[in-house]
């Protein structure tokens, strides 16, 4: 009987040891994995400034991310050119994978007069924005142009 109940008092230490150390090593886990999901949806959500390196690098669109009631993060943007008619405009949802990673689903449109002879380009699927090399904006990485095969660099800057 004495040595039942020794056994049962073992078996419940080791049980209890398993889960302190099972739950330290999550958080450590954690924290190795970066910021939480809550500390990046807070650097993703607001206004971003946006751009598209064929209208400019120095005049800036926005894109504004915010959170549905349902919990989705909208996405919607646009960058357009103060020298002629060139724009870009995104519309669509993101998927945090992680702070350096987010997901898009949506319509990217670019309207550039010396592609595809100024006729919009539309590009409808998921695409993926990373951030890279130490970077401070999440670079788009479907990076060719489908329409003129020329290389768009479409990137959405940290606050």
């Amino acid at each position: 009987m004495q040595e039942k109940n020794f056994i049962m008092k073992k078996t419940l230490l080791l049980i209890a040891l398993a889960i302190v150390f099972g739950c330290t090593a999550a958080v450590a886990q954690q924290k190795k994995g970066g910021a939480s999901k809550n500390a990046v949806e807070q650097k993703v959500l607001g206004k971003h400034k946006l751009s598209l390196q064929w209208i400019s690098w120095e005049n800036f669109g926005t894109v504004t991310i915010t959170k549905e009631k349902n919990g989705r993060l909208r996405c919607v943007g646009e960058q357009r050119s103060v020298e002629n008619s060139d724009y870009l405009t995104i519309d669509g949802y993101i998927t945090i994978v992680n702070e350096k990673h987010l997901k898009f689903e949506g319509n990217i449109t670019l309207s550039v007069s010396h592609i595809q002879y100024g006729k919009p380009c539309v590009r409808e699927g998921t695409f993926d924005f990373k951030s890279t090399q130490g970077r401070r904006y999440w670079r788009m990485q479907q990076m060719e142009n489908p329409c003129d095969g020329c290389t768009d660099y479409v990137d959405i800057y940290f606050k």
